[in-house]
C-alpha cells in the first residue's frame, strides 16, 4: 500500500533514499495493520516505533546537514517541523501498549501518512528546487 512514488522525488538522491526507507517503515505498519490472526502485535508495535524513531533522526540529521551546507533559506521552518515530529513519536505512549496495541498502531500509521505526504509534497520538495 505505501510505496515512493516519482510525486515525491526532490531530486536530492540521499533524501529521496531515506524517504524511500521511512515509507517502507509506514508500509510494515500497515501490513500489520492486516495481519487478522496475529493477536499480540506488541513486539511487532514496539519495533516499528523504534525503527521509526531512530531512522527519523537519522534522516533530519542528514537532511538538515545537507540544508545547511546549500545554505537553505527555510532551514529554520524544515528544523522545527522535524522537532515537533521528534516530540510527537517520543511522546506515543508504550506505557499501555499492551492495552491499546492496535490504536497505537493506528495513530503512528495515521501520523506517518499525513507526515510523510505533507511534509515532502509541501517542504521537502522545494529543498531540491
Amino acid at each position: 500500500m505505501y510505496e515512493f512514488k516519482e510525486e515525491y522525488v526532490t531530486g536530492i538522491e540521499s533524501v529521496d533514499a531515506e524517504h524511500k526507507r521511512l515509507f517502507e517503515i509506514a508500509d510494515e505498519a500497515y501490513q500489520l495493520t492486516k495481519e487478522e490472526f496475529l493477536v499480540d502485535k506488541y513486539d511487532q508495535v514496539r519495533h516499528i516505533l523504534g525503527e521509526l524513531k531512530d531512522y527519523a533522526l537519522q534522516h533530519f540529521e542528514h537532511e538538515e546537514a545537507y540544508m545547511a551546507s546549500i545554505h537553505y533559506k527555510h532551514m529554520f521552518i524544515q528544523k522545527v517541523q522535524h522537532d515537533q515530529f521528534r516530540e510527537k513519536i517520543n511522546d506515543m505512549n508504550l506505557e499501555h501498549l499492551d492495552e491499546n496495541t492496535e490504536e497505537l498502531l493506528s495513530e503512528i500509521l495515521e501520523y506517518l501518512t499525513n507526515w510523510l505526504i505533507n511534509h515532502i509534497l509541501e517542504h521537502d520538495k522545494q529543498i531540491g528546487m
